[in-house]
């Protein structure tokens, strides 16, 4: 989900030159522009449009003032979107819009950046290209080689699972690319099993790729289209293409093409710099009325809210609709007003200054802090990991603005390096030598780890391990003989709750189940139900939750005929369960393990739960497994899954969530597929809960 790089002419809402010496105090006055003052060197430019640029509007709302153009609001609004971002992430569900932020983001990218632009050719008849490319790897590039460098080793030194793909990742980082590598690489955005280390890039690669082209276009659209209204129009025309693009090119099943992609995804950028032409258009003066921005804003926290992104309409118009609310607090930016004022107030100013490195820091450090704690999504010990994962992404944050990012733009990369190393030889040479020393021994351990990077993660191996152990289709047998059940249960690991009534085992003895207690138990199961039960009457399917304890599983229940395959959802289920009870190979207890990809939660999900139990029959005892991992459905599919299997006797929920959630160690990196650890858990838990089902111990 979401994720927000910025970077503008300054930190903040001030649109200025990085560096102040080539700013012109004088203020822009109307008609033709003054000649720039004598320079030293002429670098390759591109000309100011004839005739010109607009003055803004005079009087006390006027906000170009001499050298500095401080837009008040902007900063907190930076702040508003990377605090949204952070909670999106943090805390999964919580605010299942978060990931708008990024969309707030490139709203304020492409106002502020041409309006640099244009700032420029204003005062100096010209826009010198190379110039604002070079701010723009001051201001860029510092932050993300300490984010790659740090977050890689502590990855590799802590879960080395989180480097899957790291090769992949740092050649977009390095060219700006991570959006495109990403598509190619079949990988999705909205797949939580897969945790990409620098996922938050492929946002930073699209305002990238717009700093590399947009000056070049600008300065055509200066000189091809002769008038501002015009020249706006002509960008509004190509973001509302854009938008229309990612609708109809989304697909339900997993938007990730559309998301990443910068044809499809740039609408928010061009929305700004549209925007800012507008604002040209009409030589500084408001473009919108007092109430429209405060309105606006309110709309882009409430999207937050309620949009979700999971939801095709979300696509289809719905995060254009809010970068054009964005646009409305932007442009209300350029009219101060009581609550631009409240909105630059310091903390939310200082939130946004640090922005850039807030977003870039936080998603790594919490796959690396979680990774560390063997954290589960929703419990206690998730809660300290995030606010653990909190603290250390402001810490970082503020020590690369403090001493990597702030000195490279005001001094430049060298002026930067040398400022460093002689205070730290004037406060103790042994500092200064190992300053020196870190670098270096830094970088070749970088080296290694990507030299040494694994290509699959353990997860991965275990589910293609357990696609090759399950053998053949099951035969149909030449007597099948089902059961029936009655009541409900819900057991974890320590509570395999039986149901109510007496049913019959598939040798066809009576087997009395004693009623369930209102409250799930907490004592430790008795040792009958302990040890392998006989599989050879159990049916299972699922998806690469089960595929992945598939050796665990049939160690603990031997002779199980297992069908697990990745990617699978409930809507699979269906046709896999009714297939079998078709060919008379479906045995006399089933077990069902689905809804990692796509929760329980909605109406198509639950529904075909419904017609699968339909398709097991009434006389067959059933398992179902709940879920785990960091989408915000995971509690509320679960929930649903419970009250599903209430409506159907003889069903049975092994409480796989509930077990996890107190034992450490049981996922993986990814947070959703077992470790070894918790594949011999998961099979002890099934095979516990299918013994109160009523299958006998094995032979």
């Amino acid at each position: 989900m979401g994720s927000s790089s910025e970077d503008t002419a300054r930190d903040g809402g001030t649109v200025r030159d990085d560096n102040l010496h080539d700013a012109d105090p004088r203020p822009a006055g109307p008609g033709p522009v003054p000649p720039p003052p004598p320079r030293t060197s002429v670098r390759t430019v591109a000309p100011a449009p004839a005739g010109g640029m607009p003055r803004a509007h005079s009087g006390p709302t006027d906000v170009q003032r001499a050298g500095s153009q401080h837009l008040g609001g902007l900063d907190g609004l930076r702040a508003v979107a990377v605090v949204a971002v952070l909670v999106y992430h943090l805390w999964p569900g919580t605010l299942p819009g978060g990931f708008l932020g990024v969309d707030v983001f490139f709203v304020v990218s492409g106002f502020l950046i041409t309006t640099l632009l244009l700032r420029e050719a204003q005062r100096h008849g010209k826009i010198d290209l190379p110039r604002f490319w070079l701010r723009r790897a001051r201001r860029l590039l510092p932050a993300l080689v300490g984010v790659v460098a740090v977050s890689t080793v502590a990855a590799a030194l802590v879960e080395r699972d989180l480097l899957v793909g790291i090769r992949r990742q740092v050649l977009g980082a390095a060219t700006f690319s991570t959006n495109w590598l990403e598509i190619a690489s079949g990988g999705s955005y909205f797949d939580r099993t897969a945790p990409v280390l620098l996922q938050p890039l492929w946002s930073l690669a699209i305002e990238e790729q717009f700093y590399v082209l947009w000056p070049l276009v600008l300065v055509l659209l200066l000189v091809v289209v002769p008038t501002w209204r015009g020249r706006a129009v002509l960008v509004g025309a190509a973001a509302v293409a854009s938008a229309v693009a990612m609708a109809v090119l989304v697909d339900g099943a997993d938007p990730t093409r559309v998301y990443y992609g910068t044809d499809t995804h740039i609408f928010g950028v061009l929305l700004g710099v549209a925007g800012a032409l507008a604002w040209r258009a009409v030589r500084g003066r408001p473009l919108v009325a007092p109430w429209a921005p405060p309105v606006a804003l309110v709309g882009v926290v409430v999207a937050m809210v309620l949009v979700r992104d999971d939801a095709l309409w979300t696509y289809r118009g719905g995060i254009a609709v809010v970068s054009a609310l964005a646009l409305v607090v932007v442009l209300g930016a350029t009219r101060p007003g009581r609550w631009t004022r409240a909105l630059d107030a310091t903390p939310l100013r200082i939130v946004g200054e640090r922005s850039y490195g807030l977003y870039l820091w936080h998603w790594p450090v919490l796959l690396i802090v979680t990774a560390a704690l063997g954290a589960t999504p929703g419990t206690a010990r998730w809660h300290v990991a995030a606010v653990l994962a909190l603290a250390v992404t402001v810490l970082l944050t503020e020590l690369s603005f403090r001493f990597v990012e702030t000195p490279v733009r005001a001094l430049g990369y060298r002026g930067a390096w040398r400022a460093a190393r002689e205070r730290l030889v004037a406060a103790r040479p042994a500092f200064a030598r190992v300053a020196v020393g870190l670098p270096v021994v830094w970088t070749l351990a970088l080296v290694v780890v990507l030299v040494t990077a694994p290509t699959m993660s353990s997860a991965q191996r275990m589910i293609e391990e357990g696609l090759a152990a399950q053998g053949p289709p099951p035969v149909a047998p030449t007597a099948p003989s089902p059961t029936g059940g009655g009541g409900t249960t819900s057991t974890d690991s320590s509570t395999p709750t039986p149901t109510g009534t007496p049913t019959e085992n598939p040798t066809g003895t009576p087997t009395e189940k004693p009623t369930p207690p209102e409250e799930p138990a907490t004592t430790p199961p008795k040792a009958a139900t302990k040890g392998p039960v006989d599989g050879r009457v159990v049916s299972a399917f699922g998806d690469s939750v089960l595929s992945g304890v598939v050796p665990g599983v049939l160690a603990e229940v031997p002779g199980i005929a297992i069908d697990a395959k990745p990617i699978r959802k409930w809507q699979d289920a269906t046709a896999l369960v009714r297939a079998q009870a078709e060919a008379g190979t479906l045995r006399d207890h089933v077990v069902l393990v689905f809804g990692t990809n796509a929760g329980l939660h909605d109406d198509t999900q639950k529904a075909a739960l419904r017609e699968t139990l339909a398709a097991v029959g009434p006389d067959r005892p059933v398992v179902l497994v709940t879920i785990v991992g960091v989408s915000r459905w995971v509690d509320a599919s679960n929930d649903a899954l419970r009250a599903i299997a209430a409506e159907r006797p003889g069903t049975y929920v092994a409480d796989w969530h509930a077990l996890v959630a107190r034992t450490p160690g049981l996922l993986g990196a990814d947070r959703t597929h077992a470790s070894m650890k918790g594949m011999a858990a998961f099979a002890d838990l099934l095979a516990r809960t299918l013994a109160q089902a009523g299958v006998p111990k094995a032979p």
